[in-house]
């Protein structure tokens, strides 16, 4: 399409707004009724931990949105030429997990717990063996529940919960609803895609439950299925968005996302035996499942896709913070030296020199937990490099150790579905902002896994272009399966890059590994370490 044609089809409201609350940045994308993307914005943020809780203000939440707005109309009205005020539909997906509780005032009683907490061990293992269904520490009914045993006073308040994309969903369009995929992330879904009926009765019933006023089915979210619509953008909603006022009601709304299920979108993985891995501030795998688990592990989450199928996710709460903060310590050092070096130049230039490492790294071994991490049993976070004296300490290896300990905890739990429970995929694809240098992320991730990996041509900017499809879908009538839509009218023609295994660096990260966890101790024992607060994130 040219330019007039891009301009004719905003003007006529033929588009549809993805936006996603990631960990590190809010984006909105803009897409038209063929998929490409015609504008986008974006604004940074970071949570901060505040009383031992890992959170962001809801001020920020709405600053960032209307940010990210701004930036995208500005970005069509210098390319297009005109203004946006209509859209036709508009989806919302963010983190999933943590825990957002309003009163019958729908004022905030708590600050925002994000995924990032572990504070819920108690909680998320006593449910876990009540439902013998897995409880991650992140859900939020672990929270919830978490909040009980403590006797938090705000819980006798509680009138209703969600999570963060529920949450502006409901500002947005005034409606209490939530996609299955990011309502798997509260609380367990059963076969008919809604929150189980028998677990919250037995829930209801629990002892230290049963003396508040409000039953669990009361306080959670509608859950709507991919496709379905999820109410309109309010006059109030569009001018959160668009404080111009510029933007018209009446939008459609999908149901709210989460981040897990705006990656499967984005990578069209959505069917039995398909998978997708997602990088970032924190990692994800995600497996759709054609066979249920014979047993319930602890380091396995069973959500669903948007449109409800069961899918195996190892979730891990430190990925590519650690990276991101040594990187920053060489482009201190090269300004020390004199030299801009801009983001892109850096990452390639080191990740580059992590190819001439040896396939172990040298024996050098690498923590890069900004936060605990419930897979290894680490509770608070300590980034912590350790080598021998007689490691080969070379910055290739160095750079080698980083991507590896990127990926360690996901291989950790990869390898309870491979050789645990027998599970295996017909195409796994990674998307996320490694992958952006071409090759070495991808073929790093892959010999850690031991399997092949595919990164698409959007791998780098999947979450809030995925939701944009999902927007899209509903517009479309839904008059067919996801599946099938993402197939015949999404990615007909997408483009692929296929690594597979390489057999010496599979046989290094296995010594990596090995290394890695043997010395999880130390790790363990860094919390004596305390965080000095004015320097607390």
């Amino acid at each position: 399409m040219n330019i007039a044609e891009i301009a004719q089809m905003i003007q006529s409201g033929q588009t549809t707004l993805g936006i996603e609350l990631g960990s590190t940045q809010i984006k909105s994308v803009l897409i038209t009724k063929d998929f490409k993307p015609i504008a986008s914005g974006s604004f940074l943020w970071k949570n901060s931990l505040k009383d031992g809780v890992w959170t962001y203000s809801l001020k920020d939440v709405w600053q960032g949105i209307e940010k990210s707005y701004v930036q995208l109309a500005a970005d069509v009205a210098s390319k297009y030429h005109v203004k946006i005020e209509k859209i036709g539909a508009i989806g919302v997906s963010a983190m999933m997990h943590g825990y957002l509780a309003f009163d019958k005032n729908d004022q905030q009683l708590v600050p925002f717990r994000t995924w990032r907490n572990t504070i819920t061990g108690d909680a998320a293992e006593a449910l876990t063996k009540l439902f013998n269904f897995n409880i991650p520490l992140r859900w939020s009914i672990a929270h919830l529940y978490h909040a009980i045993l403590k006797v938090e006073p705000h819980v006798k308040d509680v009138a209703y919960i969600t999570t963060l994309a529920g949450y502006v969903h409901w500002q947005l369009s005034g409606q209490k609803n939530i996609g299955v995929g990011d309502a798997s992330g509260m609380f367990p879904i059963d076969e008919k895609g809604q929150f189980d009926q028998k677990r919250i009765a037995q829930f209801d019933q629990l002892p230290k439950v049963k003396p508040y006023p409000w039953q669990l089915a009361d306080i959670l979210p509608t859950v709507l299925k991919a496709g379905q619509s999820a109410g309109e953008l309010t006059a109030k909603g569009a001018k959160l968005l668009d404080p111009s006022g510029a933007l018209q009601p009446g939008s459609v709304m999908a149901p709210p996302e989460g981040d897990a299920g705006t990656g499967m979108i984005s990578t069209n993985s959505v069917r039995l035996r398909t998978g997708n891995i997602s990088v970032g501030t924190s990692a994800f795998s995600m497996v759709v499942l054609d066979k249920p688990l014979k047993h319930v592990h602890r380091d396995i989450d069973i959500v669903t896709t948007p449109d409800g199928l069961p899918v195996a996710m190892v979730h891990i709460n430190n990925c590519s913070s650690d990276i991101n903060a040594w990187a920053d310590i060489f482009k201190e050092f090269a300004a020390r030296l004199g030299h801009n070096v801009k983001p892109d130049e850096l990452y390639e230039t080191l990740f580059l020199d992590a190819t001439k490492s040896d396939p172990d790294a040298g024996g050098l071994v690498n923590y890069g937990y900004l936060s605990g991490e419930p897979i290894t049993k680490t509770q608070e976070g300590r980034p912590l490099f350790v080598r021998t004296p007689n490691s080969h300490f070379t910055l290739a290896n160095f750079m080698l150790a980083q991507l590896y300990s990127a990926f360690a905890p996901l291989k950790i739990g990869m390898d309870i579905l491979t050789q645990e429970e027998g599970i295996t995929t017909d195409v796994m694809i990674a998307q996320g902002g490694l992958f952006k240098t071409p090759v070495v992320g991808q073929q790093v991730l892959s010999n850690a896994l031991n399997v092949p990996i595919s990164v698409m041509t959007n791998a780098s900017v999947g979450g809030p272009w995925g939701m944009a499809v999902l927007a899209q879908y509903v517009l479309s009538g839904a008059k067919e399966s996801l599946a099938d839509y993402l197939d015949v009218h999404v990615f007909p023609d997408s483009e692929i890059m296929t690594l597979s295994p390489e057999p010496a660096s599979v046989a290094g990260y296995q010594k990596y590994i090995d290394r890695y966890q043997a010395a999880l101790d130390v790790e363990n024992h860094a919390d004596v370490l305390k965080d000095p607060q004015n320097h607390a994130e």
